[in-house]
């Protein structure tokens, strides 16, 4: 199986719905599985990584007008200035980004500490000019939102695990998650969890190095030819 991202999205599959969010996969079929989200605070809707679809604007609507789109992973700049731009909004950066606004073609804001008015706390998980990435949680609904340090995608997971640590982090997996226990986690890759989220989390970050040798396994399967 191979690794595949298609250009562009005709359509999209909606996932993650819950009372004040919800996620789209643009390409259900693509193996990295990119997943965006979208969450209602108020009257507003702000858009997280999104890789754009026709009829995408009809499914913010439901939550709100547009206030902002947000990057949370240096290489999750997708389709975040079309969307932002359609909208007239502007793009949010974590405020330690660097190289990312300049291939953006739409006004920036930095953020630090936390996401604008929303409440959305930011948890920083990789600082390197390699690695940027911050997850995002909000402490009143239990909502996590993690960009890439995890998620749930085929090649995330071995065959037992719910949630997976990165193929490339296994070895260090991203312990800053550990202080928080969320009710759901929205992923940058594959669906979300929406039960027993917290449980699914604690048991990836503790699993993840003894893990590793057999994602490694899985994985070398995924890419032979079939």
């Amino acid at each position: 199986m191979a690794f595949r991202v298609d250009e562009r999205a005709a359509e999209f599959r909606e996932i993650d719905r819950f009372e004040d969010g919800v996620g789209w996969l643009a390409h259900p079929d693509e193996t990295m599985q990119r997943a965006s989200h979208a969450l209602a605070f108020d009257d507003d809707v702000w858009v997280f990584d999104p890789v754009d679809a026709e009829g995408l604007d009809e499914l913010l609507t439901e939550f709100g007008a547009v206030a902002g789109v947000v990057v949370t992973f240096d290489r999750h700049k997708r389709d975040a200035a079309t969307v932002a731009n359609r909208h007239d909004v502007p793009v949010y950066l974590p405020d330690f980004f660097e190289g990312v606004a300049e291939e953006l073609d739409a006004p920036i804001v930095r953020f630090g500490a936390t996401l604008a008015d929303t409440g959305l706390e930011t948890i920083v998980l990789h600082t390197s000019r390699l690695w940027q990435e911050v997850a995002l949680y909000d402490p009143e609904r239990g909502t996590l939102l993690v960009p890439e340090s995890v998620g749930t995608a085929e090649y995330f997971c071995t065959r037992e695990e719910r949630l997976g640590v990165h193929p490339m982090l296994r070895a260090v997996p991203p312990r800053a998650l550990e202080r928080v226990a969320p009710e759901r986690i929205l992923v940058g890759h594959g669906e979300g969890i929406q039960t027993a989220a917290e449980s699914a989390l604690r048991d990836a970050l503790g699993g993840s190095r003894r893990r590793l040798p057999r994602l490694y396994a899985e994985n070398v399967r995924l890419l032979l030819p079939v």
